[in-house]
């Protein structure tokens, strides 16, 4: 069963990834053609700025999954039901905290910028865009929640599959209608309020759960406050960037900021998609005291998973600034070709994909209280370096900043997950980064070398795109063969037993 889940999880995260990052093209481009770069640096401005309240429920929810774990393993209905109706209390206070701030929004972001968007018209998108937000709190975090501790991922992706082509279908239907900006993003809102929603519906009537008889006194949920405290780091740290640049610079550096955004968070997005559903199967070991298991199982999984990262975003470094160019061409309202800017953002978010496996350890665990200190220093540091920079070289400063940031946190992950939780040398892991390195730096000089690639199009892009891929792969690939031989091997018999013999999982 837990192979059967996680497969599932994979695939359909897989399918999740592809589908965002399809979508996430079409309808920036769409109100950027339609509305202008302006229009869209505002409507990333009030996303970003919505997703602070985020921190509160993220906060909460990586504990809450990480209390499920072992009630789900012993089948325990009764523990179970006592820690989501103290979930669901928690999330319906946060649902109205998120309305008290969308009114401090509503009044403070519209006068900040006043002088280029109408004050109407800047709250009318505020209450729009909240929308599908307020409703995930009140109707179905709790239960999102317990589908991803009970291994089905793949329920909360389905949905989430089918509310994006939905809405990509709306908006590109009301923009050919010539519909306002507003009715385009409140529909997107409606078509949003669908997730929470069959969430809710789903849990309880396939778990027969009922949470109307219990109290939420009968459960008190230990290190929540540790976990809020991470997070407010974690969503801090994460929105900085938008925030400093919509204060300091203009909605203009927004938009272009939020272009590479797109790209990097979507590739990084596709290599997560690959651990759908895996750190429930960790937390499964964990709580069931299969310390062996979860060594052999982890270590398997950070050479595969690692390896593909690197892949995948060594290859984001040479192919950006050229699909950059295809996918804004025809867009003259803003420069969006900047190739400093771009290398920075792609390394910062690449070093954060490679802390994920030990993220995960970290959660399933519940250690927050013990890794706090990282998640406020990760912050810190990104807010005292981007303001320090951003003055003197605009968008460059804060991905400065944010890789700086990324590199401390990562750091303090690897660290911790490698002592405390698996128990091993901490340099197995720093080895492995100083390898990754070493791949990165032999693929540059050997791409570095090959003829230039004249790319005017998507279909001259996608044959650049395979060729960097292809020297990527090999070289990666062999350097690992080198050095991680035993590695590789179990990695190659995990993937034989997965396609030959029909084993529905790699963990």
């Amino acid at each position: 069963m837990r192979s059967k889940r996680v497969f599932l999880n994979i695939i359909s995260s897989l399918a999740v990834q592809v589908c965002t990052v399809v979508c996430g093209f079409i309808i920036p481009k769409l109100i950027i053609k339609t509305y202008g770069s302006e229009v869209n640096g505002l409507v990333v401005s009030i996303t970003q700025f919505l997703a602070f309240i985020t921190l509160l429920e993220a906060g909460f929810g990586p504990v809450i999954k990480s209390i499920l774990y072992k009630p789900i393993a012993n089948n325990d209905k009764i523990t179970i039901e006592k820690i989501l109706r103290a979930s669901e209390k928690i999330f319906r206070v946060i649902s109205f905290a998120f309305i008290g701030y969308i009114i401090v929004l509503s009044i403070v972001l519209p006068i900040g910028l006043s002088n280029e968007f109408d004050i109407l018209f800047t709250v009318s998108l505020i209450v729009i865009i909240s929308i599908s937000t307020f409703a995930e709190y009140y109707f179905g975090m709790t239960y999102k929640l317990y589908l991803q501790a009970e291994q089905k991922r793949y329920i909360t992706s389905i949905i989430q599959i089918g509310t994006l082509i939905l809405n990509v279908l709306a908006v590109f239907v009301l923009i050919k209608l010539n519909a306002s900006v507003q009715i385009v993003k409140l529909f997107s809102s409606f078509i949003f309020v669908l997730r929470p929603i069959l969430q809710n519906i789903y849990v309880k009537r396939k778990y027969k759960i009922n949470l109307n008889e219990v109290k939420s006194e009968d459960y008190k949920i230990k290190q929540k406050w540790d976990g809020l405290v991470q997070h407010i780091a974690y969503v801090i740290h994460n929105n900085t960037d938008v925030a400093i640049l919509t204060v300091c610079t203009s909605v203009i550096e927004v938009s272009v900021y939020s272009v590479y955004l797109l790209i990097v968070r979507g590739v990084k997005n596709f290599v997560e998609s690959i651990t759908g559903g895996i750190d429930a199967t960790f937390g499964d070991m964990y709580a069931k005291g299969e310390k062996d298991n979860l060594n052999k199982s982890f270590k398997t999984y950070e050479g595969f998973y690692l390896t593909i990262a690197t892949i995948v975003f060594c290859s984001t470094l040479f192919l950006i600034i050229p699909f950059i160019s295809v996918y804004t061409k025809g867009i003259t309202d803003a420069d969006y070709i900047r190739p400093t800017f771009a290398y920075l953002i792609v390394l910062a978010e690449f070093v954060c994909i490679i802390r994920l496996p030990y993220n995960d350890l970290v959660k399933v665990s519940g250690h927050f209280k013990e890794t706090r200190k990282g998640a406020i220093a990760e912050a810190v540091s990104n807010i005292v370096i981007s303001l320090a920079l951003v003055w003197k070289f605009g968008i460059v400063g804060v991905a400065i900043g944010t890789l700086v940031a990324m590199c401390i946190r990562t750091i303090d992950f690897i660290y911790h997950s490698s002592k405390y939780i698996l128990d091993r040398s901490i340099w197995y892991s720093f080895k492995r980064m100083i390898v990754i390195s070493f791949e990165i730096l032999v693929v540059v000089l050997i791409i570095h070398f090959i003829p230039k690639f004249v790319i005017v199009g998507y279909f001259e892009w996608c044959i650049y795109g395979a060729i960097v891929l292809a020297i990527s792969s090999v070289v990666i690939i062999i350097v690992n063969i080198l050095i991680y031989k035993e590695n590789f091997n179990s990695i190659c018999k995990r993937i034989k037993n997965v396609l030959v013999n029909k084993r529905r999982s790699f963990i």
